[in-house]
């Protein structure tokens, strides 16, 4: 710069080049500098058509005016407000103190953006091309506003501090060096971060970030299929939902409101990982039309989520494991089609109070659902659902799943401990349908009268016996421990001794097993 002059006295410098003069006059005036020549595609700041001179101003000359610029016309405010300019150099503002407004539209730079630890009022970048975002600690009072910019060389936003909204709206950012489009470590927004139809190739990271409001990821589409998470976020504290939903496509579309109909949708799409580990939601998690593509070795993973309400509406992952151990949720919102297949669904501690089906769920999917939390048997997703089903007034249901949790207890028992089971589970279901122990003592008693009436039986002792009577016979040996004053009294010789030896045994069977239904049930209550 030309010495004498400066920006107190509110003359451009001497060696300003002309677009760099007319940027001068308007940062004075706060109005907008456009330099666009009105041909959408030459003025297309993604596009490969070139800027020349006439457009281009030095990095420098912008970081001046934002730092020390000049004073406002009478009457004005200064503020920086460029539009279709191509910016040369590196603007570095770190550690700087940026007071006046900055909103550049349609512009493209050159080198990196530097902003670590730079304070700002409110920023913003809209539709602009920029090498690399680099802001760790960056403050603002109001907004950082970067929809639609594109980011060859990623963003990072490590412990930075938004004072009211962040938007990343359509934006698109590539990976860095570190294989991360965004990282927002730390970070926390006084409101909403808004990343609609954003478009990430690399590691989404929001490790411990806080959102004032809510975090919307509707309609993005995020990519990172050889490393192992797309998204992720363990600790991030949202005070309202995540939204991982489809947003509206056109220009009837509203950020944040339900599609209207016949609008074109566009899906959240993650391929990769998802990692949610011990975040905390206001409100809700919301997967409603989400489609994860996921490799073998990834997850979903919501470990230890907190939140009231759980959307679990998206689309079946093909692969991939879907892990909810230790999360705590109120209401459970899902479909049947939106669970994967055993062996692929982790729940071990998931505690719901509330089931909420989308669509038809009937208990037998219910209890498939339960049989893929686990390869192995544990009794915890079982006892979960059936508390869950009984507080709803469900007490059939809840007896059916506790009932599915034996058998499946069953199969993991040794063979002697595993017929035990199979005979509980024939006469009394495991005590969970006693009424079946009637039945069976009805039929081997009339069976059994039948047969010993025809049965030849001298008495023990003659002249010390009551009358014969086939039906107090049968009965008496059924029933354990009851005297009848009918079996100590007859001699049954070859087949009907054999008869009278396995009616005592079937009935001491169907006695051991009404006391074990009737504890379990006693210890249920």
């Amino acid at each position: 710069m030309a010495e004498g002059t400066g920006p107190h006295d509110g003359e451009p410098p001497e060696d300003l080049t002309a677009a760099e003069a007319g940027m001068w006059q308007a940062f004075r005036n706060g109005s907008v500098y456009d330099l666009s020549c009105g041909d959408a595609l030459v003025d297309d700041p993604h596009g490969g058509h070139p800027w020349g001179p006439g457009r281009t101003v030095r990095a420098r000359v912008v970081c001046w005016l934002l730092l020390d610029g000049p004073p406002a016309l009478a009457g004005r405010v200064s503020s920086l407000k460029l539009v279709g300019v191509r910016i040369s150099g590196p603007l570095d503002l770190a550690g700087g103190t940026v007071e006046p407004y900055v909103e550049m539209r349609g512009c493209r730079f050159e080198r990196d953006v530097l902003l670590p630890e730079a304070r700002f009022t409110t920023m913003r970048l809209v539709d602009c091309s920029v090498p690399r975002l680099e802001a760790a600690r960056l403050s603002t009072e109001g907004d950082l506003h970067l929809p639609r910019c594109r980011f060859l060389g990623g963003i990072r936003l490590t412990d930075a501090r938004i004072g009211t909204d962040l938007l990343l709206n359509q934006a698109v950012v590539h990976r860095d060096r570190s294989g991360r489009s965004i990282a927002g470590d730390g970070m926390s927004v006084g409101q909403d971060l808004q990343a609609e139809m954003l478009e990430s190739y690399g590691e989404l990271s929001l490790r411990g970030a806080t959102i004032g409001v809510s975090l919307s990821l509707r309609g993005a589409r995020l990519v990172n299929p050889r490393a192992r998470l797309a998204l992720n976020a363990p600790q991030l504290t949202v005070e309202r939902s995540l939204y991982l939903t489809p947003a509206g496509v056109g220009a009837q579309a509203r950020s944040g409101m339900t599609p209207a109909q016949g609008t074109r949708i566009q899906r959240f799409e993650c391929e990769g990982g998802i990692r949610l580990d011990d975040g905390r939601f206001g409100d809700a998690v919301d997967f409603e039309g989400a489609e994860f593509t996921l490799a073998d070795e990834q997850e979903l993973s919501l470990r230890r989520v907190q939140t009231p309400e759980l959307r679990f509406l998206g689309q079946r992952p093909a692969r991939g494991r879907v892990v909810l151990s230790g999360a705590r949720v109120v209401n459970l919102v899902d479909r049947a089609d939106s669970w994967p297949g055993p062996g692929r669904l982790h729940m071990g501690g998931f505690t719901y109070e509330n089931l909420v089906p989308r669509g038809p769920f009937p208990l037998t999917l219910r209890l498939r659902w339960v049989d893929a939390a686990s390869a192995e048997y544990t009794p915890e997703p079982y006892e979960r659902l059936a508390t869950v089903l009984r507080e709803s007034g469900a007490d059939e249901d809840a007896r059916e799943v506790l009932l599915a949790k034996q058998r499946r207890r069953r199969e993991s028992l040794p063979l002697a401990a595993k017929l035990w089971g199979y005979a509980q589970d024939w006469t009394v279901a495991y005590g969970y349908r006693p009424g079946r122990a009637a039945v069976w003592m009805a039929v081997l008693w009339a069976a059994g009268s039948v047969a010993f009436a025809r049965a030849e039986h001298p008495p023990l002792k003659a002249g010390e016996h009551p009358d014969w009577n086939p039906a107090l016979f049968a009965l008496d040996l059924l029933l354990p421990v009851i005297d009848l004053g009918q079996a100590g009294f007859w001699q049954l010789r070859g087949g009907w001794q054999w008869l009278s030896t396995a009616f005592i045994l079937l009935g001491w069977i169907l006695a051991t097993t009404v006391a074990a239904g009737a504890t379990r049930t006693l210890r249920r209550t």
